[in-house]
């Protein structure tokens, strides 16, 4: 289970924004395990899926590059670097983009897991 740490530690306006997406996050992959990875709430299923964290102007999404070059176009109206997202402090969040994201890492993670089983029969 995540820490609460990092979410209580924000502004209380942030707070519930961040529970929000740890909620999406976790409706969007069951099966993963909360844990911290790097100093930020992680989501793992055969690997690292989703890291969250907030900073002074935004919440940081990173859903690896794989994650961010499916969904391109409609990432392009954020800022965002090869393996993270940057969603404005000040706006709602995308939640229905970010449980598409979410998705699609545990489709990646679960085909990467299945194809290395195969390869060691």
């Amino acid at each position: 289970m995540t820490k609460p740490n990092h979410i209580s530690t924000c502004r209380p306006e942030i707070q519930e924004t961040l529970r929000t997406l740890r909620k999406v996050i976790k409706e969007s992959a069951p099966d993963a395990k909360e844990t911290m990875s790097y100093k930020m709430p992680t989501f793992a299923l055969h690997g690292n899926l989703v890291h969250f964290a907030a900073y002074k102007n935004h919440i940081g999404f990173y859903p690896a590059p794989s994650g961010i070059i499916a969904f391109k176009q409609e990432l392009s109206a954020y800022k965002g670097s090869k393996g993270a997202i940057q969603f404005p402090i000040d706006k709602p969040l995308p939640y229905g983009l970010i449980s598409r994201i979410v998705a699609f890492r545990v489709a990646e993670n679960i085909e990467k897991a299945n194809n290395k089983a195969n390869k060691k029969k």
